[in-house]
């Protein structure tokens, strides 16, 4: 892995991060505006990576939402709340988050904290460990790190998925010219909608 970033998050930090995440999702649907983070935890302050998930508990559940970016020079705290917004806007999944579906959301915070190049990546990734992120042809798509273990994916399924993803063929990633990117970090989420935090 590449050095750590400036950022190294406690229980206390992520559960936060989650709750900014609620509350910025919360204003823009109810409200159409943008929270501010207002006072920051010191670990805010840090210039990194985040992506913000948005599940619905209806039903057999559904992603509703997914934004973020694991290279950025913005704070954690302001990125945090642009993420949550992007991925509760139209521009996510396709249809922007009613009111009457806040309540039934689970929501999850992925925090970057190191990123690697790697020319291996069935060697060096770790399932339910680490983001993936091609870029080749002028194509790029990121995935989650949790999905693997969610679904059961091999190695090879997480990166020909993440492929898919962003336009590109059936084993792309295994080409000179597509880049994949290995993001680590830890993942806060709400056990229930509104509940509790876990780390995983």
């Amino acid at each position: 892995m590449s050095e750590a970033q400036a950022v190294a998050l406690s229980y206390e930090d992520g559960t936060r991060a989650v709750e900014l995440a609620r509350e910025a999702v919360n204003s823009y649907v109810i409200n159409g505006q943008r929270e501010q983070p207002g006072s920051m935890r010191e670990a805010f302050y840090a210039r990194t990576g985040v992506f913000v998930r948005l599940e619905s508990t209806r039903g057999r559940g559904s992603l509703r939402g997914c934004a973020g970016a694991y290279d950025t020079s913005e704070q954690l705290g302001h990125q945090i709340v642009d993420s949550a917004i992007a991925a509760a806007s139209g521009d996510s999944c396709g249809s922007e988050i009613e009111p009457a579906e806040l309540s039934n959301l689970n929501i999850s915070v992925f925090i970057v904290e190191n990123t690697m190049l790697t020319d291996n990546p069935t060697r060096d990734v770790t399932l339910g460990r680490h983001g993936v992120a091609v870029e080749g042809h002028g194509k790029h798509a990121w995935m989650y790190p949790t999905l693997p273990t969610e679904h059961n994916w091999s190695e090879f399924e997480y990166l020909d998925r993440a492929c898919r993803k962003a336009g590109l063929p059936h084993g792309a990633w295994e080409e000179d010219d597509v880049f994949v990117t290995l993001i680590e970090g830890p993942v806060f989420r709400e056990r229930k909608p509104e509940g509790s935090i876990e780390r995983i």
